[in-house]
Protein backbone atom coordinates (compact mmCIF):
# COMPACT_ATOMS: atom_id res chain seq x y z
CA UNK A 1 0.00 0.00 0.00
CA UNK A 2 1.23 3.86 -0.94
CA UNK A 3 -0.15 7.29 0.05
CA UNK A 4 0.73 9.39 -3.29
CA UNK A 5 3.32 10.91 -1.56
CA UNK A 6 6.38 10.79 -4.13
CA UNK A 7 10.00 10.21 -2.41
CA UNK A 8 11.76 10.73 -5.64
CA UNK A 9 11.89 11.12 -9.63
CA UNK A 10 13.46 8.03 -11.00
CA UNK A 11 14.65 7.52 -14.02
CA UNK A 12 14.56 5.00 -17.03
CA UNK A 13 17.59 3.66 -17.79
CA UNK A 14 16.49 0.24 -19.72
CA UNK A 15 12.87 -0.99 -21.27
CA UNK A 16 13.16 -4.40 -22.45
CA UNK A 17 9.38 -5.05 -24.41
CA UNK A 18 8.71 -8.21 -25.37
CA UNK A 19 5.11 -10.69 -26.09
CA UNK A 20 3.30 -7.34 -24.28
CA UNK A 21 5.01 -7.23 -21.45
CA UNK A 22 8.13 -5.10 -20.36
CA UNK A 23 11.45 -5.35 -18.15
CA UNK A 24 12.01 -1.97 -16.56
CA UNK A 25 15.39 -0.52 -15.30
CA UNK A 26 14.71 2.42 -12.98
CA UNK A 27 17.88 4.95 -11.87
CA UNK A 28 16.75 6.02 -8.07
CA UNK A 29 18.69 7.80 -5.13
CA UNK A 30 16.62 5.46 -3.36
CA UNK A 31 18.39 3.12 -3.71
CA UNK A 32 20.99 4.51 -0.94
CA UNK A 33 18.41 5.93 1.15
CA UNK A 34 16.01 3.18 1.48
CA UNK A 35 16.38 -0.27 2.78
CA UNK A 36 15.03 -2.23 -0.10
CA UNK A 37 15.28 -5.69 -0.32
CA UNK A 38 14.26 -8.44 -3.14
CA UNK A 39 10.66 -8.88 -3.67
CA UNK A 40 9.79 -5.22 -2.48
CA UNK A 41 7.21 -2.93 -3.57
CA UNK A 42 7.66 0.43 -4.90
CA UNK A 43 5.29 2.38 -7.03
CA UNK A 44 6.46 3.59 -10.38
CA UNK A 45 4.13 6.45 -11.86
CA UNK A 46 1.75 4.75 -9.87
CA UNK A 47 1.86 0.93 -10.53
CA UNK A 48 2.74 -0.90 -7.65
CA UNK A 49 5.51 -3.41 -9.30
CA UNK A 50 8.06 -5.81 -7.65
CA UNK A 51 12.13 -5.00 -7.21
CA UNK A 52 13.38 -8.25 -8.84
CA UNK A 53 17.11 -7.33 -9.19
CA UNK A 54 18.94 -4.31 -8.21
CA UNK A 55 21.09 -2.62 -9.97
CA UNK A 56 24.26 -0.32 -8.42
CA UNK A 57 22.24 3.12 -9.09
CA UNK A 58 18.57 1.67 -9.22
CA UNK A 59 16.52 -1.74 -9.83
CA UNK A 60 14.53 -3.47 -12.30
CA UNK A 61 11.24 -4.60 -12.26
CA UNK A 62 8.71 -6.63 -14.52
CA UNK A 63 5.85 -5.27 -16.12
CA UNK A 64 2.86 -7.91 -17.20
CA UNK A 65 0.65 -7.64 -20.08
CA UNK A 66 -3.00 -5.85 -17.93
CA UNK A 67 -0.02 -3.70 -16.39
CA UNK A 68 1.04 -2.70 -20.21
CA UNK A 69 -2.57 -2.72 -21.35
CA UNK A 70 -4.02 0.11 -18.63
CA UNK A 71 -1.14 2.19 -17.65
CA UNK A 72 1.27 5.19 -19.47
CA UNK A 73 4.10 2.50 -19.74
CA UNK A 74 3.24 1.21 -23.11
CA UNK A 75 4.55 4.94 -24.05
CA UNK A 76 7.79 5.30 -21.74
CA UNK A 77 11.14 5.62 -23.31
CA UNK A 78 14.39 5.65 -22.03
CA UNK A 79 15.17 9.47 -20.06
CA UNK A 80 11.89 9.43 -18.97
CA UNK A 81 11.10 10.77 -15.51
CA UNK A 82 8.80 8.43 -13.46
CA UNK A 83 7.49 9.18 -10.05
CA UNK A 84 8.49 6.61 -7.12
CA UNK A 85 7.22 5.71 -3.73
CA UNK A 86 8.57 2.82 -1.46
CA UNK A 87 5.43 0.97 -0.02
CA UNK A 88 4.06 2.23 3.41
CA UNK A 89 5.21 0.95 6.37
CA UNK A 90 2.63 0.50 9.63
CA UNK A 91 4.13 3.28 11.34
CA UNK A 92 4.58 5.67 8.68
CA UNK A 93 2.37 9.01 8.68
CA UNK A 94 -0.69 8.90 6.00
CA UNK A 95 -0.24 11.88 4.66
CA UNK A 96 -1.92 11.45 0.99
CA UNK A 97 -4.74 8.61 0.71
CA UNK A 98 -5.14 4.93 0.45
CA UNK A 99 -3.29 3.88 -2.92
CA UNK A 100 -3.09 0.02 -4.18
CA UNK A 101 -0.35 0.94 -6.70
CA UNK A 102 -3.47 -1.18 -8.89
CA UNK A 103 -3.91 1.83 -11.80
CA UNK A 104 -7.68 1.49 -13.43
CA UNK A 105 -7.30 3.38 -16.82
CA UNK A 106 -5.31 6.45 -18.35
CA UNK A 107 -6.99 10.20 -18.67
CA UNK A 108 -5.27 12.38 -21.43
CA UNK A 109 -4.13 16.23 -20.28
CA UNK A 110 -6.76 18.44 -22.28
CA UNK A 111 -5.77 21.98 -20.23
CA UNK A 112 -3.31 23.63 -17.86
CA UNK A 113 -3.80 27.15 -16.77
CA UNK A 114 -2.05 28.98 -14.47
CA UNK A 115 -4.08 29.78 -10.84
CA UNK A 116 -1.79 32.45 -8.97
CA UNK A 117 1.39 30.34 -8.39
CA UNK A 118 -0.11 27.47 -8.93
CA UNK A 119 -1.91 25.39 -12.21
CA UNK A 120 -5.20 23.88 -12.65
CA UNK A 121 -5.16 20.56 -15.05
CA UNK A 122 -8.39 19.39 -16.43
CA UNK A 123 -8.24 15.48 -18.09
CA UNK A 124 -10.45 14.12 -20.04
CA UNK A 125 -11.58 10.19 -19.00
CA UNK A 126 -13.77 7.40 -19.71
CA UNK A 127 -17.41 8.41 -18.39
CA UNK A 128 -17.40 4.69 -16.55
CA UNK A 129 -14.68 5.60 -14.17
CA UNK A 130 -16.74 8.94 -13.59
CA UNK A 131 -19.23 7.26 -10.44
CA UNK A 132 -15.37 7.25 -8.06
CA UNK A 133 -13.92 10.64 -8.99
CA UNK A 134 -15.82 13.39 -6.75
CA UNK A 135 -15.48 16.73 -6.35
CA UNK A 136 -12.44 17.40 -3.14
CA UNK A 137 -12.64 14.08 -3.30
CA UNK A 138 -9.14 12.23 -3.79
CA UNK A 139 -7.34 10.73 -6.99
CA UNK A 140 -3.91 9.29 -7.94
CA UNK A 141 -2.62 10.28 -11.06
CA UNK A 142 0.75 9.15 -12.02
CA UNK A 143 1.52 8.06 -8.62
CA UNK A 144 0.47 11.40 -6.59
CA UNK A 145 -2.42 12.33 -4.42
CA UNK A 146 -4.48 14.94 -5.41
CA UNK A 147 -7.59 16.66 -4.84
CA UNK A 148 -10.46 16.72 -7.24
CA UNK A 149 -11.46 20.39 -7.71
CA UNK A 150 -14.11 20.16 -10.55
CA UNK A 151 -15.45 17.14 -12.39
CA UNK A 152 -18.21 17.01 -15.60
CA UNK A 153 -19.52 13.88 -17.49
CA UNK A 154 -16.23 12.98 -19.07
CA UNK A 155 -13.25 15.32 -17.36
CA UNK A 156 -12.11 16.49 -13.85
CA UNK A 157 -9.76 18.79 -13.02
CA UNK A 158 -6.75 19.34 -10.37
CA UNK A 159 -4.47 21.26 -8.94
CA UNK A 160 -0.79 21.81 -8.30
CA UNK A 161 1.17 23.92 -5.82
CA UNK A 162 4.39 24.96 -7.39
CA UNK A 163 6.01 21.73 -4.48
CA UNK A 164 4.47 19.24 -7.04
CA UNK A 165 5.44 20.75 -10.31
CA UNK A 166 8.85 21.08 -9.44
CA UNK A 167 9.40 17.76 -7.49
CA UNK A 168 6.60 14.96 -9.67
CA UNK A 169 6.44 14.76 -13.12
CA UNK A 170 3.28 16.35 -13.60
CA UNK A 171 5.27 19.14 -14.30
CA UNK A 172 6.14 17.64 -17.72
CA UNK A 173 3.16 16.37 -19.14
CA UNK A 174 1.97 18.29 -22.25
CA UNK A 175 -1.19 18.45 -23.69
CA UNK A 176 -2.22 15.47 -25.20
CA UNK A 177 0.23 13.00 -22.82
CA UNK A 178 -1.77 10.49 -20.67
CA UNK A 179 -1.48 9.69 -17.22
CA UNK A 180 -2.20 6.49 -14.81
CA UNK A 181 -5.09 7.00 -13.01
CA UNK A 182 -6.35 5.15 -10.02
CA UNK A 183 -9.85 6.30 -8.54
CA UNK A 184 -10.21 5.88 -4.73
CA UNK A 185 -10.61 2.33 -3.73
CA UNK A 186 -13.31 3.98 -0.58
CA UNK A 187 -15.22 5.38 -3.54
CA UNK A 188 -15.25 2.25 -5.66
CA UNK A 189 -16.60 -0.16 -2.62
CA UNK A 190 -19.50 2.80 -1.90
CA UNK A 191 -20.68 3.03 -5.60
CA UNK A 192 -20.25 -1.17 -5.95
CA UNK A 193 -22.28 -1.81 -2.93
CA UNK A 194 -24.88 1.13 -3.90
CA UNK A 195 -25.23 -0.89 -7.26
CA UNK A 196 -25.47 -4.23 -6.18
CA UNK A 197 -27.49 -3.67 -3.08
CA UNK A 198 -26.12 -5.37 0.07
CA UNK A 199 -28.96 -7.71 -0.09
CA UNK A 200 -26.37 -9.63 -2.82
CA UNK A 201 -23.88 -10.59 -0.43
CA UNK A 202 -26.52 -11.82 2.41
Amino acid sequence: MFTGIVQDQGRVARIQRANHQAKLAIQTKLIRQSAFSLGDSVAVNGVCLTISAFEPDGFVADVMPETMLRTNFKDLMVGDSVNLEPALAASDRLDGHFVLGHVDTTATLLARKPDDDSQRLTFLIDQKYQPYIVEKGSVCLNGISLTVVTTTLTTFEVALIPYTMIHTSLGQVAIGDQVNVETDILGKYVVNLAQKGLANYE
